[in-house]
Parts: structure tokens; sequence; C-alpha cells
């Protein structure tokens, strides 16, 4: 049976405004909870209809031959072509032999009795339930016996081949309704099947949407609270130690501290307002208003995301805590497309976090940035010179695994590039990315990059 419930099949839910219909779907629904119950119904159906040939009397006893069989034999015979059928869909092809062989017996006596509907029955089950490998077997032996109806009994046996193409065409026709039950309830499985597999799909294309955007999130939170708390340390670790000897720059270096801070507070803001959804409100008089909760709650301003252009200042306030630091610029990377820019700006910033962190205040960081035309690529370089011989290591920033080389790679794939990071020789360490150019679309007009890399745009040179 099909466990596809009738509220599935747009064809009942369409009948089911009409009275037979609805009985109809009660029945089905009932022989899906008890299917012994209907299977059993039908067996004393079959019986009762045989019994009534040998016990009411009739026309039909002269017809077709039952007086001419022991009154035992033929009610025995009724009774084996009924009772198999409580079992029909618990064993389709065990039914079906032992009707048949039943049916064949009694025929061959001469004797044919309205119990003979169970033939047709169990045609239908095995065609509907059976393996279908079987089917052609149990055509095989349909065959011979309907034979023997038409050859031996009354009053079939007078024009036998006139007999037998209508007993074929009855077989034929409760073959072909299981066969079409088959075929439907397989459909209604596949469709089953196929919901189920698009509705997998798309739980699992949300949980990756969701984890593509933890990711994202993540990131940006790395950078812009990373960097910002390496710079704040490194300038409060600065500042400790020359309080003694220089008192008068402890206040430079607060101001520097507190600015750094409000700008790490500000673009954790943006970040965050960023995240939350504009939700659509329909007041009473049905207008349509969009109101952003960032802005509302938390009043944070919108900026556009850190580009190429405010390297220089990122430059300024690593050096403001110790690293010396040097930027140079070629190609006019100011003309990059804004996700370019936003990836090598968040590339150097992450460079240069790491040079703080693991080689201290005293090292001396050059970072290069060009934009190559020719090549279609725009490369970075982060080089530091380490820490300076007998200098301590600085104290750890933090507890864990760092997730700041895995970050780079994520964002320079996104982008199409790559990241490669190690040992440079002579002492330190070297970051480079290599990110490619997209391709202007035909509208487009290519982005006026210096073709040989060579040229600084203005006060690029930091």
């Amino acid at each position: 049976m099909s466990s596809t419930t009738h509220g599935s099949d747009p064809l009942w839910d369409h009948l089911a405004e009409h009275a037979v219909a609805r009985v109809w779907m009660r029945v089905r629904a009932a022989d899906r909870r008890h299917p012994q119950v209907l299977d059993s119904v039908i067996a004393l159906f079959v019986l009762l209809i045989g019994l009534r040939d040998l016990y009411h009397g009739g026309e039909h006893q002269t017809l077709f031959g039952v007086n001419s069989v022991p009154l035992w034999v033929s009610t025995l015979t009724a009774v084996a072509q009924a009772v198999p059928l409580a079992f029909r869909r618990r064993a389709p092809l065990t039914v079906f032999w032992v009707v048949l062989g039943v049916c064949g017996l009694q025929w061959a006596l001469g004797v044919a009795l309205h119990s003979d509907l169970s033939l047709m029955i169990v045609l239908y089950n095995a065609a509907r339930y059976a393996p279908p490998r079987r089917l052609p077997w149990v055509a095989a032996a349909v065959l011979p016996c309907i034979a023997v109806l038409a050859w031996r009994v009354e009053p079939l046996a007078r024009r036998p081949w006139t007999g037998l193409f209508f007993v074929a065409c009855a077989a034929t026709a409760a073959a072909a309704l299981g066969l079409a039950g088959r075929i439907r309830q397989g459909q209604l499985a596949a469709l089953a099947d196929r919901a189920a597999t698009l509705e997998v799909e798309r739980e699992q294309r949300e949980r990756l949407a969701a984890a593509d955007e933890r990711a994202r999130v993540s990131r940006e939170l790395h950078d812009i609270v990373g960097h910002s708390l390496a710079v704040i340390i490194g300038l409060a670790d600065g500042g400790a130690a020359q309080a003694a000897l220089r008192p008068e720059r402890g206040p430079e270096v607060l101001r520097i501290i507190a600015e750094t801070g409000r700008e790490s507070l500000g673009e954790l803001r943006r970040t965050l307002g960023a995240l939350r959804a504009e939700v659509p409100e329909a007041p009473q008089d049905g207008a349509v208003t969009v109101s952003s909760v960032a802005t509302t709650q938390a009043g944070a301003e919108l900026h556009p995301q850190p580009a190429t252009a405010d390297l220089g200042t990122l430059c300024e306030r690593l050096r403001a805590a110790g690293p010396g630091v040097t930027y140079t610029a070629s190609g006019h990377t100011s003309a990059l497309p804004p996700g370019l820019q936003l990836a090598v700006y968040r590339i150097v910033q992450e460079a240069l976090t790491n040079s703080l962190k693991h080689a201290g205040p005293h090292t001396d960081v050059h970072v290069a940035v060009a934009a190559d035309a020719r090549a279609r690529e725009v490369r970075v370089r982060v080089d530091d010179s380490g820490r300076p011989e007998g200098e301590p290591a600085p104290a750890a920033l933090g507890t864990g695994h760092g997730h700041g080389l895995i970050g780079l790679r994520e964002r320079a794939a996104l982008a199409g590039g790559t990241v490669a990071a190690g040992p440079r020789p002579g002492g330190g360490w070297t970051v480079t990315a290599t990110l490619p150019l997209p391709d202007p679309g035909p509208a487009q007009p290519r982005p006026k990059l210096d073709a040989g890399g060579g040229r600084p745009e203005e006060g690029d040179d930091t």
C-alpha cells in the first residue's frame, strides 16, 4: 500500500467536494490504518457468493456443472478460493498460486462458481504488489488455466474460443488495473522522495549560507578588533616602558589609544549594523516603510568600507605603536573594484598586526602594493625585519590558536587569489598575496592602471 496520503494528491483535492469521493477517501484512510480488515471483508464476500451458488439452487447449478460433483467438493473449492484472499497483500505470490491451483482443479472437474472471481482479484494483486520479475511467470500460468475453463465448463465449452477470448480480456483488465496502481504508487513515492530531497537540499543550502556568513563576520571582527587591540596593547606597553624616561609622551600615547579604540568601536558598530536586516513595516494605512534597526537603535553612522586609500592611515596608526613602517603603492590602486580594495586593505592590516604581535614594536616593516595592468593582477607584499637580537619576545596578546593566516587565505580565495607567508632570508617574516583583476564587462572601461606597475600614486610613498 502506498504511504502517501490523499491530501498530497491534487486529483483527490479536486474531487473532495463530491460525496462519492469523500466516502472513498474515508475507505482508503481506514484501509491504511487496518489493511487486514478490508482484505477479510473481500474474502468473506467471495465466500458468500460461492456458497450461494451451492445452496441457493437455481439455474446456475444446471448451467455450470455444479450438480456434476459432490456438494462437499464444491464447498471445499469455494472456501479454498476465498480464505487466501485475507492474506493477499502479505504474500501476494503465494496467494496467487493457491487460488490459481484451486480454480484450475475446479474447472477441470467441469464446475464454475461465482467465487472464481478470486482469480481476477489475485491477478490484480500480483500485478500491483508482486516483484516485477515474477510477472511474466504469472501471465504464463494464467493462460492455460483459463483455457481449461473455456474447454471444460458448460456452456463455455460449446464455443471455447469465444469463451477464452472474453475470459482472457477480463484477466488482462485485472492485471492492467494492478499495473496502473503500481505505476501510480511509484510516481507518488518518487514525488515524495523528491520533495524530501529538495527539503534536505534547502536546509543544507541554508546551513552553508549561515556558515559562510559566520565566516565572513568572523573575518571582519578578527580584522577590526584584532588589529586595533594589537595597536592599543603595543602603545600601552611602550608607554609603560617610557613613562619614567619620557613622561611628556604619556598624553600623546593615551590620545592615540583613545583614537584607535574609537575607530575600532565605530567599525565594529558599522559591521554589526550591516548584519541587521531592514524589516518592512506595514502601518495601519497600508503604506510600507523600511526602518533599519542599526540606525534607529544604535544610531551608528554608516561609512564606506576601508579601501586602498586608507592604507596610509593604517600605517601611521601602526607606526605610532613603535614599528617603523614604510608604504609604497604602484599603479592606480584607487581605481580597483571596491571588493578588491577591501581585500587588499584587510590583507595588509592582518600582516601588520602579525608583525606587531610577533616581531615587537622595534621591527621595521615595509608594505608594497602594486596594480599591474599587463599581468592583470594586484600584488601585495609585507616584509618585517623580525625581532631585534637580544630583545625578549613580546607578551602574548591572547590565548588559543590564531586565525590570522586562515583569514588571509580565505580573503584571497574569495577574490580568486592566493596568499603565501613564511620566514624571509636574513630574518623576519614575509607575507605575499596575488589577487587577479576582474575582467570588465563589454560596457565597462578597464581601470586606468599603470602598465608597468612602476609609477606610484600621488602621496602613496609613506
